[in-house]
Order: C-alpha cells, then sequence, then structure tokens
C-alpha cells in the first residue's frame, strides 16, 4: 500500500485519543471547514437525540476508541424474559497494516450483545447515554489479532461460528471464531493464524465479500477486475456444533475447519478457487449471491457496472448492466423475498432497484426504482429480513435510511413536503459516515450500524444497536386501533380519579 493514495471509504483511520497529536499547522487549516461541519451536525445530532423516546423502541449507543469498518450479527446464544444474548463481530482497526512494527495490532473482535427485547426498555433510558461511554449491552468475548486491518467481515449462514474477512491484500482469510485463542491486543503482539486462506486475486481484494446463503460458498470481487468464487464445503466437517446449539462457546469438540496432518504452513491451509469471472473494467466494490442458487451471483464496481453471473454456463458474464448508475457502485444486495430484485448503492448518492427480468446487457438506467434521499456517496444497501419491501441504506452523510418501495406513490398528504418517494424512517444517531449496517434475523426491526468518526472527532468509530417502534412498521389500522384502546384506558383511569 505504501505510496498508494486509498479510497477514501478505505483510508487509514485513528483512535480517538489521537486527536489532540494531530499536526498544529494542518489543525489551522481545517479548523474553520470543521468547526462550521461540526456546529451543523451537533445541531442536527442534538434534534435526533431529543426525539429518541418517541422514535425508537430500543438503542444502545457504544463508543469505539478504534474504529470499525464493518460489524455483524453472529448467532443467538441465549434467550431470557426481558432479553436475548448475541454473538456481534466488529473490529478495531489500528495505526498500521503491520503488527511486526511495534504499533497496536488490528483486531477482530467477538462481542456478547444483550439484546433488548421489543417493549421492554423505558423511554426515559434509551435517550440518557453518554456518548463518550461503552454501552453496558456490549462486551468484548474474545479477540482475534488480525494480519492487516479488517475491512469487511461475513458469517457463513450454515454455521455463523466461522467467519471470513477481508483486508488490504489479495485473499479472503477464514476463521473459526469458538476455537481461536483469545489474544491480548499489546504492542507488537504477533498475528493470530486463520484457519483457512482462500487464494486466487491477482491484486488486492478490499470490500467486495459475500458468503452463499444456500452451500459453504464464499465469493470476492478486487483490484484485479475479478470475482472469485470459492467451495469450503471439503474443509468443514459436519460434527462441529453451532453455538446457536446450545452448548457454551468453544465446546464444540475442536475447530470445525478439517487439518491436514501435513500441513506446516506458517499463515494457514490455503484453498485455491472453484472459478475466476472476468468482465468488470475496475475495481470489484461488492458481491452477492442468489438467495436460491450457490451458482447465481451478481458483482458491482468502480465501473458503474453491474453484472451478473452463472458459474453454470461458464466465467464471462450473463448480463452486463452498462452504467447501472451514474457513478461508482459501491453496493449491492439481492432480495431474500423474491430472487428478480436486486438493490444497488452509488457514489452518486443514489440506491436503485433493479428487476433481473427487465435487465439486458449494454442496459443503461433500466431500474425499477431509484431512491434518493442521501446527501453523499451510498456505503452500504441491505434487504430486511422482516418485509419483503423494505430496505436499509446507508452513506457518507452519517444517515441511515430505511426505504418501503410499497409506499412510493401512495403517499397521503400527511407527508413532509419534498420527502423522498418511499422513504420511512431516517436514522440519524451517528455524526459521521456510517460505513456499515446489518439487519438482526433473529430479532425482528432490530440493526446494528457503525461510523467511522475521523473526520468529525478527529478518530474512533460509534456502534449503535437500535429497533424503531414498532408504531412505525405495524399496518395502520393495527396502530390506530391499539391508540384507540390505550386513550379509552386513559379516560377511563382519569375518569375515576
Amino acid at each position: 500500500m505504501e505510496g498508494q493514495v486509498p479510497k477514501k471509504r478505505g483510508r487509514k483511520p485513528k483512535p480517538k485519543e489521537e486527536k489532540d497529536h494531530q499536526q498544529p499547522q494542518q489543525g489551522k487549516m481545517k479548523e474553520g471547514k470543521r468547526g462550521q461541519h461540526a456546529a451543523s451536525v451537533d445541531e442536527k445530532y442534538t434534534q435526533w437525540k431529543s426525539l429518541v423516546p418517541v422514535l425508537y423502541d430500543w438503542l444502545a449507543n457504544h463508543n469505539l476508541v478504534w474504529p470499525s469498518l464493518s460489524c455483524r450479527w453472529g448467532p443467538q446464544l441465549e434467550q431470557a424474559t426481558y432479553k436475548n444474548r448475541q454473538r456481534l463481530y466488529l473490529s478495531e482497526q489500528a495505526r498500521s497494516s503491520s503488527s511486526t512494527d511495534g504499533s497496536v495490532p488490528n483486531t477482530l473482535v467477538i462481542a456478547n450483545c444483550e439484546v433488548v427485547k421489543p417493549r421492554v426498555a423505558a423511554a426515559e433510558h434509551i435517550s440518557q447515554f453518554n456518548e463518550e461511554a461503552r454501552s453496558p449491552f456490549v462486551k468484548k468475548y474474545k479477540t482475534i489479532i488480525h494480519p492487516g486491518e479488517v475491512n469487511r467481515i461475513r458469517e457463513l449462514p450454515q454455521n455463523s461460528r466461522i467467519v471470513a474477512t477481508h483486508t488490504d491484500s489479495p485473499d479472503v482469510l477464514i476463521w473459526d471464531v469458538e476455537t481461536q485463542p483469545n489474544r491480548h491486543a499489546v504492542l507488537g503482539a504477533s498475528n493470530s493464524r486463520p484457519d483457512l486462506i482462500l487464494t486466487g486475486h491477482q491484486e488486492n481484494a478490499e470490500f467486495a465479500l459475500a458468503m452463499c446463503p444456500t452451500e459453504p460458498f464464499v465469493l470476492s470481487g478486487g483490484k484485479d477486475k475479478s470475482v472469485v468464487l470459492w467451495s469450503i464445503q471439503d474443509h468443514i466437517t459436519s460434527s462441529a456444533s453451532d453455538p446457536a446449539s446450545g452448548k457454551s462457546p468453544g465446546s464444540g469438540g475442536g475447530s470445525i475447519i478439517k487439518r491436514d496432518g501435513n500441513d506446516k504452513a506458517v499463515d494457514g491451509p490455503t484453498v485455491g478457487p472453484r472459478g475466476i469471472y472476468q468482465g468488470h473494467d475496475d475495481t470489484v466494490e461488492d458481491v452477492a449471491f442468489s438467495p436460491s442458487s450457490a451458482q447465481e451471483f451478481c458483482s458491482v464496481g468502480d465501473d458503474s457496472c453491474l453484472i451478473l453471473w452463472d458459474a453454470r454456463v461458464g466465467t464471462s458474464p450473463v448480463i452486463k448492466v452498462e452504467k447501472a448508475q451514474n457513478a461508482d457502485l459501491h453496493s449491492v444486495d439481492w432480495s431474500p423475498h423474491d430472487s428478480n430484485f436486486i438493490l444497488t448503492g452509488s457514489a452518486d448518492n443514489s440506491v436503485c432497484m433493479f428487476d433481473r427480468r427487465s435487465l439486458t446487457s449494454n442496459g443503461v438506467g433500466s431500474h425499477v426504482h431509484k431512491f434518493e434521499g442521501h446527501k453523499a456517496a451510498v456505503l452500504c444497501v441491505q434487504w430486511c429480513p422482516d418485509k419483503a419491501s423494505v430496505f436499509g441504506s446507508s452513506a457518507e452523510d452519517g444517515l441511515l435510511n430505511i426505504w418501503d418501495y410499497e409506499q412510493i406513490g401512495k403517499e397521503t398528504d400527511a407527508k413532509a413536503p419534498g420527502a423522498p418517494a418511499g422513504l420511512f424512517f431516517q436514522h440519524a444517531g451517528h455524526r459521521d459516515k456510517v460505513v456499515d449496517f446489518h439487519w438482526n434475523t433473529h430479532d425482528p426491526w432490530t440493526i446494528v450500524s457503525v461510523s467511522d468518526d475521523c473526520e468529525t472527532s478527529g478518530g474512533g468509530g460509534t456502534l449503535q444497536i437500535w429497533r424503531m417502534s414498532d408504531l412505525l412498521y405495524r399496518p395502520e389500522e393495527e396502530v390506530l386501533e391499539e391508540l384507540q384502546t390505550f386513550k379509552t384506558h386513559v379516560s377511563q383511569c382519569t375518569a375515576k380519579n
């Protein structure tokens, strides 16, 4: 990476305590501009925080000394009366991509998260949090010292204790997080050893990463303009237990990654690709599997192209949509509810929804809907697992928007004038770019999101776990009936007094 100018979304982050040690000259140059921006951000944030008791059923704010570029839900570990305990994967991005120079190492963090159940948290409690404090709901369980920055984390749906990570290298690293030893992130600590290393890229593959929902397949994209597919089926034992099965963490009887008795590799055993797919003209930024087939997948890149692939018919594109949007494409997601719908997020500040039945090669602007509600580049898009027409998008403007495409054309006069079509909720709890978020499949309508706060606070990040009020997404008739019942109850209580 020496001598290169990293992309804005992949630049080296800084810890919060380092912000006071910037060069004085640099600080003076940016002081005025940053001060104006910070004032605007703080004003909007103060307004948002005052509305938290009204808009949210639950919210937890967790301060990160080091920023994380990715956050993912792991398996659910325990269910209790008022809350559930669940694994949470995130990272700590240190200053250097190498831990051999005596600096703080980069880490992959496995945390335990207490997810409060719906209609349990008190309104006054969720709004009274300290932005500079760590949340009592998030507790670090294990630390893995990662060889390089953790740009992406993805869990294997068939067994979510298996995690893949992307860093600033051509390889994809596979970890069995339950059997990896817990490490201390001290100065100069040696890297943890990955359970598997997936090889096949010729240049760095930093962001594009996906795990298949139907088979233990891994998909990646990189700066070599290629999409690479692996199968790790032959490297996973069938007898291993998932933490969600009820056994205590790490009690599955050893690593679920098969070991070769002759394996002497220092870095870990390697696995070659199942297929390499060429068709992009620039860096591949994101990839996604079809929800129904391990052989079908899609990719987007800095060439503004959306490409659909089918491994059964070769390594060339099945459909290549030229200029799917008006700038680099950062994110893609394939609907788990309807395999015809695909989302893309772009540096042109918008999200597009495509219907693959109407896609043609060399198609330009052939989207079904275009969602315009961000003021900066969109970094992440993801379909909601709880309602087929709903999805989220996060961006460099610090907002995480929740959309419902069924609401397009159905907006009533009560909607705010000029509000973007399809937008029905806006999470404004972050004060800097929201680099990743993930819907929780175990807890409906619950989201974890993370921001890289280098621009506003000089370093670090913010992790938030939140659930909007169910009055916002339940059927209108049902909500009105509940409110009427509540009104009647209040009237009766008042009459008695």
